[in-house]
């Protein structure tokens, strides 16, 4: 079988492009003919349909995708299969998505979004976003670079320290952790709580929302910081083991990468029980799952001509939609409170996450499942 990946290439420190690198590099080490290309790539992918002639071109991306990732491949015979996430909810290209013979997705809660909105889903497969052991692995604390790293972060030896990771910390619940350590710092008070963002301009209009909720509970601002830049992905598992719980009470979640990535390094994290989490966090045993406080519906939204749209418009729905969650913060204290307050259960928990992330995610493991499940699905050797 000969495959074609449509992603951000070369690879970018960006979700997607992460995701898509995996499955290409686990399909060559697994001996399967692939060849990268960017998705908007238009001259490399001619190119590679003229002369590669590959049986299929599995495009990473989301339904706004479809005319890069299923139309264009379409009209060189190649074969579309998409991999695919979830952006709140589907618009457009209904009837595109269901008539393809397969279409991968990221997560069950992903699959529950494209029904929801009226896509017939008897060709969904859900294909989890994987991780790489060997990169993601734990590093002890005693470890001069990840005590360097501590202390470069204003860590003292007697803190625990929390870490969100996301493009913007709001939408990886950072809010949510602040109440929840207010309530926690009650009882527990040698704590630091790190929030990495990408730098932006309108992110940082969020940590100024943070900011503000940290003054109105009366949080010390010293053991809070925020951090922003781009980080190398070398450098990330560091990072990840320079913390001692992972946070993140996704609003909206549609794998949640970083969270796979934390376990994998033995690191045990607090989430939402709802969405993409729910698919990769075993609560109670690598981490905490913390239940819905409420949803955020809406009963119209605005489309766009870069959504398939003649023009801008607002469409209302029959009945509101969820396109977010809200984690219970009452429930996220008092995972909090247990974990930071006792060191062997977060210890055992970090290792039940290192083992289930390897046994479970492996980046080749997972590209050998999702190339079987190609090949008899389409009838391709």
């Amino acid at each position: 079988m000969k495959s074609v990946i449509l992603y951000a290439h070369p690879v970018e420190n960006d979700g997607l492009s992460i995701q898509g690198d995996m499955l290409y590099r686990g399909m060559k080490e697994n001996g399967e003919d692939a060849r990268p290309c960017h998705w908007r790539g238009a001259l490399q992918r001619d190119w590679l349909y003229r002369t590669f002639q590959p049986d299929i071109a599995i495009g990473i991306g989301f339904w706004g995708y479809t005319p890069d990732l299923i139309l264009h491949p379409k009209q060189f015979g190649v074969t579309p299969v998409p991999w695919l996430v979830a952006d709140g909810w589907v618009a457009n290209y209904h009837n595109v998505l269901q008539e393809l013979p397969l279409v991968f997705v990221t997560s069950t809660w992903v699959k529950e979004v494209y029904e929801r909105d009226g896509v017939n889903t008897k060709n969904f497969v859900v294909a989890p976003v994987a991780v790489e052991p060997e990169v993601f692995k734990p590093i002890p604390k005693s470890d001069p670079r990840v005590q360097k790293l501590r202390e470069l972060l204003g860590v003292k030896p007697e803190e625990k320290l929390l870490l969100t990771i996301g493009g913007d910390v709001t939408s990886k619940g950072a809010q949510e952790v602040l109440r929840a350590l207010a309530q926690a710092n009650k009882e527990f008070k040698n704590w630091k709580y790190i929030c990495k963002a990408w730098e932006d301009d309108g992110r940082r209009e969020y940590s100024d929302e943070e900011n503000a909720l940290i003054e109105a509970l009366k949080l010390p601002k010293e053991r809070i910081s925020f951090l922003s830049g781009s980080y190398s992905r070398e450098f990330i598992p560091y990072l990840l083991n320079a913390a001692d719980i992972y946070m993140a009470p996704s609003r909206i979640e549609g794998f949640g990468m970083i969270q796979l990535e934390a376990q994998a390094c033995g690191i045990p994290v607090i989430s939402i029980n709802a969405m993409g989490p729910k698919d990769t966090v075993v609560h109670g045993e690598t981490g905490y799952l913390a239940k819905v406080a409420h949803t955020i519906d809406l009963d119209s939204e605005l489309v766009y001509p870069e959504m398939g749209f003649p023009e801008e418009m607002r469409i209302f729905f029959e009945r509101p939609k969820t396109f977010a969650y809200r984690a219970d913060i009452d429930d996220l204290a008092s995972y909090l409170l247990e974990l930071l307050s006792n060191d062997e259960k977060r210890k055992q928990m970090g290792e039940h996450a290192r083992e289930h992330a390897s046994k479970n995610f492996n980046y080749r493991d997972l590209s050998a499942k999702m190339t079987q499940i190609i090949k008899d699905r389409l009838g391709i050797h």
